[in-house]
This record gives C-alpha cells, structure tokens and sequence, in this order.
C-alpha cells in the first residue's frame, strides 16, 4: 500500500509575479482595477438589470460581508451611461385650490433652483413694485377722480331732498351717530314739544305727511348712495387691479416666455398672477406686526405661498447613485416638517423634506437589505412606491395613529429608480419563501463569488487589484515580495492552493496595518516583512484563547501524548473558532470494549454533547465496521467511544476516521502511535472524505508537540482531497523540509490504520496475527457470542 508523504511544496504554493514582467518594482508601476476582480457573473446580472427600465428589474445582490459588493456597483454606475431625458428636477408649489395638497412641477435637470432663484427674484421686485404702482400722483388723481364723482352725486340728491323739505318747512340734518334725520321748523328754530303741541291738529297732520314721504325718499336716496359707493368700490378695486395688472404682467411676461415649452410651469406662473391679484393687500400691507404674521402663518395670504420648495436638483451631466445608510422612513420616502410661530405650530409646503428615493429618482438607490427589513414599515412602503411607480409622500403619522391632526397630502412624484439591495443568502431565501412580491419587484439576482481561480493571470490581476487599494487610500507602496504575500495570504483565507479569496475587505484591512507597521520602520515601501509583522499583530490581537488552551497543554491540565503507543487510544483533530479567529486543537480519543452485541456507544451522543453531524459519523463508522467485522457473525462486543476531556459540544465528522482506527485498536489490541494525529471523516466504504479547517488542525498539534517535545517521527494524517487546501505556516514547512514533521495524504481508513499500528490491515477474509484485521477477527472468534 503506497501511502503519500507531501513535501514542502505541496504544503504552500508561492505566488509567482513573473506574467507582470520585470519593469516594475513596486505598486506605483502597476495601473489600478476599474474592476473588483472575479466577479464576472454578478457584474453582468447588473448590467442586464441596468439596461432593462421595465417596472420590476430591481437588483438584490447576494454574498457575505466584504465581498466589495458596494464597491464593484458604485465603481460599475459612475461608468454607466444614462439616458438624460429621464433625469428630472422636481419641486413642490402651493396649489392655489386647495393648500394642502401641493403641487408638483417636473423640470429639467439642473434648472429648478434657477427657477427657484427666479421666483425669489420675482417676489422681491414685486414686493416693491407694487406699493410704488399705489403710491404716485396718477393713483391718486385717478382715485380722487372717482371719490369726487361719488362725492358729487351723493350731494346732489341729498340737495334736492333738503330743498324739498325746506319747501314744507321740514329742516334734513345728520346726527352726531351718522344718521339723517327730518325735524319740523318753527321758522329757523326747529319745533320744541311746547310750540309742536301749540300747533292746531291740521298743521300737525301735514308735518307728519310730509315727514313720512320725505322719510321714504330718503330711504331711497340711502339705498342709492349705497350702490353708488359700491359702484365706486368696484371701480376702485378695478383700477387697482389694472394698475396691479400692468405691474404684474411687466414682470411675468419674461417668465412666461422663457418657460413657454412646460407647460405646468406656466399654468402654475397664470395662476400665480391671478391670486396675486386676489391678494393685493399682501403687498400692501402698512403693519409690520400683521406682516410678519402673513410671512409665517398658515393665513392664505402671505408671501411664503408664492415661493418655490425644491426638492430634488440634479446635475444634468451626472446619473445619481444615492446610497442609504439608515433607510428609516422618514430618511426614504421623505417627510412633512412643522414650524412654530408666537405659539402657533404650522406645516405648508415649503416645510417638505425629500428622502433618498427623491434623490435617486431617475437612478439607482443602495440598501443594505437587513436594515430595510428591520425598521418598521419601510419594506411595505418600498413594495408600495415600486408596484406604483410614485413616491407619495403621505405622512407616517397619519397613517399609523388615529391623530386627526391637519396635515399635508401632496401629489405623488413619479418614480422612475432601480433598487440595489445587498444582503446575504439566508435573507434572500426568506423573501422568497414569505414574500411574493419579492420575486416580482426583484428579478435580477447578483449572486457574488467567495473565491476565484488562481493562476499567473488571475495572480496578475490580484497584484492590480492590490494596486487599487493602495492608490484609493494613498499608502505606501508594496513591493513585489510585499504583493506575493498577499496573494498568498488570500489563498490561504480561501482555504484552497487554487484559489483566491474575493473578500477585499480583508485584503483592504491587512494593506493598511502593513503600510502602518511600513511608516511606524520609517520605510518607503511595504515589503514582505511588513505584511508579516502586521499578520503577526492580528494573531497577536485574537489570540488569548488559543493562548489559554495551548497553556493547558503546557501545565499538563489536558492530557496528550505526542510519543509511544497506547491501544485504543488516538489524537484527533479539531477547530475552535471564536468570532474574529480560528485555530486548532488536538483532541485525545478513546475507545473501550466489553463483551455485549457489537454495539458502538457514542458517549458523547448520550449525554447529549453530540451534534447530528457527529452522530451521522459514528453510523457511518458503525456501519463500515460491520461490514469489515460482522459480515458472517454478529461481532460480540461492545465499544465505548468518547472524546476525552469534551465538556462543552461537540459537532462534525471529521473525527470519523479517527474514531474508526481507535475502536480497531480496541479490538485487535494493537497500540496506536501518539507521534501521529489524525483528521478526516469516511463514508461507509472506508473511503477518506476531505474536511475543513485542515491547516489550523495541523497547525494546532504541531505547536502542541513543540509543547511536549518534538522528536523526527511526529506528524498528521489527512485526507488525499485536502492537499489543495494546504497553505502552512512557514516553520511547519521548514520542519517537513528537514524531515522532522510529516504530512501523510490517505485515500483509505485502512492507510491511516497501517501508518498508527505499523501493520498491514491485509484481508478481513483471512485469519491470522501478522495483519491488523487477521488479529481482529482472531480475537473476536475467541469470543462466544451472546444468545439472542
């Protein structure tokens, strides 16, 4: 049986820069990614998106944390091109109808705080304009024009009634209260009751016939006096308007021409005219009191109802990519504020705020899915706006209480955006499972990669991306030892000699504290031994529970032998990982046998310390050993299997092989080599299956046996599938180049046995002590099975 020793190039594959060629010296030869690299199937999920407009093609893109997700979009929109045509800028007008609910006003892109600026200059010319057009000697002969006209004809019936009345000896005279009023004359003295009643009965009846008609036609003449001064008033408020008329269409005019292509700007510029022509006394008002108090109230007339809100201004020349950090509701979809006046708090709509889907109307909002999730009714208002296509800007409040508070409900906004959710799978299942609009409204999925091929190209390209990140944040720049330990450090973050690892956070992280540990040298460049020591640091930084096991080691607290042989007795191997770190433990494995029905007891599932991976891996093992033991008769034992000093969970079945070649000690009572730890599950066939975590679990018992001692035997045995997977520590390299640590690549248990017992495992259909399975089933027939 030929069984693989790996040598030290098999353990670490060094990055080779060669495809760079030999011009270049550091990062600063090297011209930056537009790209994040590796990413190909997601990057063209975003352009299809990007190119369709339809209602639905929203982008949810999958992968973990620090993938570049952000990155890659923002880097890929800036390059996009847009249709300029969709980009509008949009505003909020009183709506001369009904002031609480506002008017929209769409414009082009760029122009609404030009036509807000026009209107603010509009306002202010008026605001002097207009008292000047009253206060003239035109106006005012005008207006005393049509006073004297009144004046003359309210005298000119009131003379000829006086006359009328002198005729009949009948005095017509007005009050100190304003009234008129008829009284009989005795000559020019009017009539006291003394001389009234001295009267004979005939001359008292004709004053009082004549009174009468008189008073009747007085009453007349009031009715009449009181058309003429309303006569007059309209004929006042007419010359006013036309004076105001004049003035007004002076300065509209330009306005009007120059927007003579938008039509809802000029109605909203007609309607304009016409209320301030309603309103005059706005502009004309003396108290500065009342002023102020038309400036800021929600009194119809006041000045702030002719003034433009712009929401949203864009550039015209650049698509808008708006990223949300804390996409609350009020923060998206906008809000109504209030202000408060001597007391009194008010709304209208220049108190209108946007919310970043205003901004990014026409382009593309980024979202962090969990966030939108997590805060209430922020999904269900998005779902709302995107199946509508409009952004109603309708107040949260109102919605979810029963306040009857006055508020605004201005008109919806058309919504034209494209929707970039980033989260993680677990997140994007739920929505599909529990959400049926989800798959409506989100159609395109960029599903982003962890890893990427490596190769001299794709190493080329990595040196590049590196290249980026070191331009983008202005450090040091690596030299080519510096950018192959990078690249290096990122294949063994993906675990896997043939791949890079995509997470460039983590690549970004590790640039920056090398280019620290550069500048704190006092060096011009990052090199290889700056990339170590800022690796070295983070160790450092993770490290106090590794730390505290290896000490356990140490004191002897935990037991590990890493010389001699002990039967039914192995090391495995394990990962501990923390939230922040991962490393590896060698864990002591034992089986014990007693007479019984060839029962294999897992410990630890009995006590409920055992996970259901673990366990599926102790059936399995159960099942290849009665397949190699118990194939002609029940095997009349049984084992006891546990990990030894486990007094917290215990989970995977990377422990199944060695599990396996402990209870065959235990039965055959041939010893184990303790020089030799082992790691990886099997199927039911005996057949090595690869695990994970395979360079912290050698590393782990290395530094274990550096504890105890080291001695040239020592070493790991694991799977033939793992050796891609292989990135070590350069000491463990070194050590296996000198031959003092091996590392053994199995395909089979049996392998793993022979290289622990130092035996063959030979034939389970042959009896005899010179094979493993020959003193097995020697020692089994020994037994007498139990009755059943």
């Amino acid at each position: 049986m030929a069984i693989t020793t790996l040598t030290g190039e098999q353990l670490y594959r060094c990055a080779n820069l060669d495809a760079l060629g030999t011009d270049f010296s550091s990062t600063a030869q090297l011209p930056p990614l537009d790209d994040i690299i590796g990413q190909e199937r997601a990057q063209s999920a975003v352009e299809f998106a990007m190119s369709i407009r339809e209602k639905g093609y929203n982008i949810y893109a999958i992968g973990q944390n620090g993938l570049g997700k952000r990155t890659m979009m923002l880097r890929y929109l800036k390059r996009h091109e847009f249709e300029e045509h969709s980009l509008h800028d949009w505003c909020y007008v009183v709506n001369f109808d009904d002031t609480r609910s506002p008017k929209v006003l769409k414009l082009p892109a760029g122009t609404a705080n030009t036509f807000r600026k026009e209107m603010e200059k509009l306002m202010l010319r008026l605001v002097k304009a207009l008292p000047l057009a009253f206060d003239n000697e035109m106006y005012y002969s005008r207006a005393d024009k049509l006073k004297t006209e009144l004046a003359k004809q309210q005298q000119a019936a009131l003379t000829e009634l006086t006359e009328e009345a002198k005729a009949e000896n009948i005095s017509l005279s007005l009050t100190v209260q304003g009234d008129y009023q008829l009284i009989a004359m005795n000559g020019e003295e009017p009539h006291t009751d003394e001389s009234y009643d001295a009267l004979d009965e005939a001359e008292r009846n004709r004053f009082e016939s004549a009174i009468k008609q008189l008073e009747k036609r007085l009453r007349g003449i009031i009715r009449q006096l009181t058309e003429w001064e309303e006569e007059f008033s309209n004929k006042q408020q007419e010359h006013d308007e036309q004076v105001a008329k004049e003035v007004l269409t002076h300065f509209f005019k330009p306005l009007k021409d120059k927007y003579r292509s938008q039509p809802e700007v000029r109605g909203f510029l007609t309607a304009m005219q016409k209320d301030i022509l309603d309103n005059l006394d706005i502009f004309l008002e003396e108290s500065e009191e009342q002023l102020a108090l038309a400036y800021a109230s929600l009194d119809k007339k006041m000045p702030r109802r002719y003034q433009v809100n712009v929401l949203v201004n864009q550039d015209e020349h650049k698509f808008p990519v708006v990223v949300e950090e804390s996409p609350n509701y009020h923060t998206l979809f906008g809000y109504v504020e209030s202000a408060t006046f001597k007391g009194t708090v008010f709304t209208d709509f220049t108190l209108i705020r946007p919310g970043s889907l205003h901004k990014a109307n026409g382009g593309v909002l980024l979202m962090d899915a969990i966030k939108v999730l997590e805060r209430p009714y922020v999904w269900d208002g998005l779902k709302k706006a995107l199946r509508s296509r409009q952004l109603d800007l309708s107040s949260l409040e109102r919605e979810v209480s029963l306040s009857g508070a006055i508020s605004l409900a201005p008109e919806p906004i058309a919504l034209d955006v494209k929707i970039i959710l980033f989260g993680d799978y677990q997140t994007y299942q739920l929505l599909q499972h529990y959400d049926p609009d989800f798959s409506e409204l989100f159609r395109v999925t960029a599903d982003f990669e962890d890893v990427m091929p490596r190769s001299p190209e794709s190493e080329s390209m990595y040196a590049r991306f590196i290249s980026s990140i070191v331009h983008d944040n202005q450090m040091l720049h690596c030299t080519p030892g510096a950018m192959s330990r990078v690249i290096e450090y990122s294949s063994r973050q993906a675990e896997d000699q043939t791949k890079l690892s995509l997470h460039s956070a983590n690549i970004a992280n590790l640039l920056r504290e090398s280019n620290y540990c550069a500048r704190s040298a006092g060096a011009e460049l990052m090199a290889r031994e700056h990339i170590e020591q800022a690796l070295a640091n983070q160790e450092l930084r993770v490290c106090r529970l590794k730390d505290q096991i290896m000490q356990q080691f140490k004191n002897g607290t935990t037991l590990l032998d890493t010389t001699g042989q002990v039967v039914g007795q192995i090391n495995a191997l394990s990962v501990i990982a923390t939230s922040d770190h991962e490393f590896g433990v060698p864990n002591r494995v034992t089986a014990a046998t007693a007479y019984g029905k060839g029962e294999i007891l897992d410990i630890e599932y009995k006590v409920k310390l055992g996970g259901r991976i673990h366990t599926k891996g102790v059936w399995i093992l159960t099942a290849y050993l009665s397949s190699v033991l118990g194939k002609t008769a029940h095997i009349p034992l049984t084992t006891y299997l546990t990990f030894e000093q486990s007094y917290s969970g215990v989970d995977g079945d990377s422990a199944s092989m060695a599990e396996c070649c402990a209870i065959i000690s235990a039965i055959s009572g041939a010893p184990l080599r303790q020089d030799l730890a082992i790691t990886g599950s099997m199927n039911q066939f005996g057949e090595a299956q690869p695990i994970g975590g395979v360079n912290e679990k050698i590393e782990g018992f290395f530094d274990v046996c550096v504890i105890k001692g080291r001695h040239k035997g020592q070493g790991v045995i694991i799977p033939a599938a793992n050796r891609a997977n292989l990135m070590l520590r350069q000491d463990i390299v070194a050590a296996v180049n000198a031959g003092e640590f091996h590392i053994y690549a199995i395909d089979h248990v049996t392998e793993a046995m022979s290289l622990l017992t130092g035996m063959e495992t030979g034939n389970v259909e042959e009896s005899g002590s010179d094979t493993l399975f020959g003193l097995a089933r020697l020692r089994l027939s020994g037994l007498k099975p139990l009755e059943s």
